[in-house]
């Protein structure tokens, strides 16, 4: 039979054209006997899966937009950015997507990529990571309805895909974990006013220190941008206050903080212990291996292309909203192996 299509085999088998693409792609999650009838088909029509072919015939590019509201320097600079895009990567490649980034520092950046991302056929869906408060990028995306998931809970999330971690849950355990270990007075590195993150995350300190019995102290808060310079400025701030305790919003803050606390002639962690977030590779490789919440950065990724997936083949509605587990791993900033 000449110039089936992937709907010609799912009506054969009698499952969703979705169904058909996850087994000729050797995707988990079918069934073995609705794969065996699959490949059945398969085999009986002389049907020959091809990327191009499949793409032309349902009128799709095979392509993913990835925007991150980042400039080209602070992309290399955060550790964060590759190993996300990193995870997305080894999706597109599984999955037989082409990946096209974007990185959007400026209104005039935005002005010019929208016309791209929004272009019918252009596309097949965006994932955008979520950015600051006041944004208009992903609410004209939202209207575009283009196939979209967004890195990380957006401030607005009535019909919209996201995935995300419980930041205010992770960062309250962070903290809790502190309180537990005797500390009197935790002071908090947050990240960049106005976004999602740091905003969960603040709040999740402000949560433990209340669990805590104790007042909220805006001496022992100091915001910084998520980079190691601004953990080093915001220690820097924090020293008068005495804390004996920090946690940071960023392992790289983190990282700069404990420097900073030793150029002070601190010790770590006998008089100031350390927390931070993300678990990136740095934070085995300083000289006090730093104590965090691990969240799965490159899974992170690979489940957001998962989800964009899903909603390019199987329709934008219901919007999906994922969570995904964070665990917080102890090593010797904060004094305690437990």
């Amino acid at each position: 039979m000449d110039n089936l299509t992937l709907e010609d085999i799912a009506r054969e088998a009698g499952v969703s054209r979705s169904t058909v693409s996850r087994v000729v792609n050797d995707q988990p999650n079918v069934r073995d006997d609705v794969r065996e009838r699959v490949w059945g088909v398969i085999q009986r029509t002389g049907y020959h899966p091809n990327v191009a072919a499949r793409a032309l015939a349902s009128q799709r590019s095979q392509m993913l937009g990835l925007v991150l509201p980042r400039s080209v320097s602070s992309f290399f600079t955060d550790p964060y950015f590759p190993h996300l895009t990193q995870g997305i990567a080894q999706a597109c490649n599984q999955y037989d997507y082409t990946l096209s980034l974007f990185l959007v520092s400026t209104t005039e950046d935005e002005e010019k990529i929208f016309p791209r991302l929004s272009r019918q056929g252009l596309m097949d869906g965006i994932l955008v990571q979520s950015g600051q408060i006041g944004e208009q990028l992903i609410e004209r995306l939202v209207h575009s309805n283009v196939p979209l998931v967004i890195a990380g809970r957006p401030f607005e999330t009535e019909g919209i895909s996201y995935i995300d971690v419980d930041n205010v849950a992770a960062a309250a355990g962070a903290v809790e974990h502190l309180v537990r270990l005797g500390r009197q007075r935790i002071a908090t590195i947050a990240g960049q006013p106005g976004s999602t993150v740091s905003i969960d995350r603040l709040e999740g300190y402000r949560q433990a220190i209340r669990a805590a019995g104790w007042e909220i102290d805006d001496a022992l808060i100091v915001e910084g941008d998520f980079t190691e310079t601004s953990g080093y400025a915001a220690m820097e701030q924090l020293l008068p206050a005495r804390p004996d305790a920090v946690f940071a919003a960023s392992d790289l803050m983190a990282i700069g903080a404990m420097r900073a606390a030793r150029d002070a002639g601190l010790r770590v962690p006998d008089d100031v212990a350390f927390i931070g977030f993300d678990d990136l590779p740095i934070a085995t490789l300083v000289d006090i291996p730093l104590t965090t919440v691990r969240q799965p950065v490159v899974d992170f990724g690979f489940r957001a292309v998962e989800i964009l997936i899903d909603l390019i083949e199987n329709g934008i509605q219901p919007a999906r909203q994922i969570m995904m587990e964070t665990t917080l791993i102890v090593r010797d900033s904060c004094g305690s192996a437990r």
